[in-house]
């Protein structure tokens, strides 16, 4: 059982060094991840507040977005 658990913790300290070796070599790529779960999150919540309004007009829409340009 001493056994098992020596090797639990050995391989838990392995994984933990491989993730962090990981994080470090490679922070870009976690960058683009979290950047493109958080627009996901974004797109969602501006859906579901959308569903919540009126519905506007195609001339409207392009109207807002010529104003904002």
């Amino acid at each position: 059982m001493a056994h098992a658990l020596s090797n639990q913790r050995i391989l838990k300290r392995a994984l933990k060094e491989a993730l962090v070796e990981t994080l470090q070599e490679h922070r870009e790529l976690l960058h683009d991840v979290l950047a493109e779960a958080l627009e996901d999150f974004a797109l969602n919540e501006a859906i579901r507040e959308g569903r919540k309004t009126a519905r506007a007009s195609r001339e409207e829409v392009f109207r807002a977005l010529r104003e904002k340009s």
